[in-house]
């Protein structure tokens, strides 16, 4: 499996507490905790944005769904960084709605029947996804071995690719106006451009903490050409309330059907690949010694924040990668900077004039905003396959046919509807699809052959992401 971090824990002689344990006076928790919430703010919530429209929900329920999202991810995030009993890697680690679970969720939803009651289904398979994981987490480091490069690349890139499709779909004008003139319209291209023109703009001139939060800034600023210009409607925000609680099983007790339980299981299999990945990356970050036990209390928590996202109408929960690139920059290691971080999460989530106000985001300038989002998913997991030798006609096969397993349900739409309709929750994802192709072939070509299989070197895949705090000895370098 992916090795331990080569840290000593005498890396900080100086210091009688490590930096990740250090904390900071109350002043600099407040300003790099709400930093961590501007960069995580706009990944966070397109998740339920996403679903909620492609499933057909009023804008009262996206709007509850956004606030439990928010509630959930900060109670998730401070699980993970403070950590309860051995739950939670008492590392800075941010967690939010994963996005291998967009398009999961939304075949499951509705193939369920849209609405309100497909969401029952999807928290059904979410909850019993979050045991499972909590339950397998100690022994899935025995299981690393079996997801090569070629299958972790494969699957981000199959991640992204899937999810580009929603995202124009949404710079057109969005799912509500499929079939109508308006659909495709320059000015809904228009502000999607703009936006991304926006984002990237910001990212080549502006400074790191700038570049950090620059999906935010775009959201923000083609939400405000959109409103000068009178596309944009925020009067539903004045009648939302000022406070308001996520209740548990707020839409009914949900419902447990096999199929989409199982699909939900195979999207928490990748983000544990995903989640072990991000641990290490952290600890490589922050001089801070990663061992299988911390790997599976991150896992844990992981599972703990799943099933509380069934129970409390969210979603499934990984590690954000975005907040771990802003640890890097920021240089700031100290894990109770996330747990307020998470702290001002809980009270976003309690205030649905907060959720309104973002449920208010035209479509347009939500898609040219989550074009880039969901380009750069795809972008990690073609770094990710530079690792591997694709001049091997065997990863060079894994790759070509999970990702034309991938496009199945996207490029042709009725390829599966003759069959039933629980397996239609499986393989209607091009996600899980894609996913389970590429799991399948590496265990045909290279583990019941006994064939060697390339692992992540984690600390390689750092180093190669960006310069570690500290200066490091020289990795040597896998054959991949």
């Amino acid at each position: 499996m992916a090795r331990s971090a080569r840290q000593s824990p005498q890396q900080f002689p100086e210091r009688e507490t490590h930096p990740v344990d250090e904390v900071l006076p109350l002043g600099k928790l407040t300003l790099y905790g709400f930093q961590h919430v501007l960069a995580f703010y706009a990944a966070a919530v397109i998740v339920p944005i996403l679903l909620g429209n492609a499933i057909g929900l009023s804008h009262d329920e996206l709007v509850y769904l956004i606030n439990a999202d928010l509630l959930t991810c900060g109670i998730a995030s401070i699980i993970q960084a403070f950590g309860i009993w051995r739950i939670g890697a008492r590392l800075p680690l941010v967690q939010g709605a994963t996005f291998t679970a967009v398009s999961p969720m939304i075949a499951i939803g509705l193939g369920a029947g849209g609405g309100t009651a497909g969401l029952l289904v999807v928290y059904g398979a979410v909850i019993t996804a979050g045991i499972a994981t909590f339950l397998f987490a100690p022994f899935f480091s025995k299981l690393v071995k079996y997801f090569p490069p070629v299958v972790i690349g494969t699957i981000l890139t199959i991640i992204g690719f899937t999810l580009i499709p929603q995202a124009l779909q949404d710079a057109a004008g969005g799912a509500q106006l499929l079939g109508k003139p308006e659909f495709g319209d320059l000015k809904n291209l228009g502000y999607a451009l703009g936006t991304l023109l926006f984002i990237l703009a910001v990212v080549r001139l502006g400074k790191p903490i700038l570049s950090s939060v620059a999906v935010l800034l775009g959201l923000v600023a083609g939400t405000a050409a959109a409103w000068l210009l009178g596309d944009a409607d925020f009067s539903a925000v004045g009648h939302a309330d000022w406070f308001g609680v996520s209740t548990p099983f707020h839409y009914g007790m949900p419902k447990f059907e096999p199929f989409p339980i199982l699909a939900m299981i195979v999207v928490m299999l990748i983000t544990m690949v995903e989640t072990t990945g991000d641990v290490y990356a952290i600890g490589e970050i922050t001089r801070k010694p990663v061992s299988n036990d911390t790997v599976a209390r991150a896992l844990r928590a992981d599972g703990v924040a799943t099933v509380l996202g069934g129970i409390f109408n969210s979603f499934p929960y990984v590690a954000f990668a975005e907040n771990i690139g802003l640890v890097r920059m920021s240089k700031v290691m100290s894990r109770f900077v996330v747990v307020a971080a998470g702290g001002f999460m809980v009270v976003l989530g309690l205030l649905p004039k907060a959720g309104s106000l973002v449920a208010a985001i035209p479509h347009p300038v939500l898609g040219g905003a989550a074009l880039s989002m969901f380009g750069m998913v795809a972008a990690v997991g073609i770094q990710i396959l530079g690792k591997v030798d694709l001049r091997e006609e065997r990863n060079a096969l894994i790759l070509a046919v999970s990702l034309g397993a991938a496009f199945l349900p996207t490029a042709v739409h009725p390829f599966f509807d003759r069959m039933p309709q629980e397996v239609r929750a499986v393989l209607d994802s091009g996600i899980t699809l894609g996913g389970l192709t590429s799991i399948a072939l590496n265990l045909f070509f290279n583990v019941f052959t006994r064939r060697k299989s390339t692992e992540i070197d984690w600390d390689e895949f750092a180093d190669d992401d960006e310069p570690a705090v500290a200066e490091q000895p020289p990795h040597p370098q896998g054959a991949y």
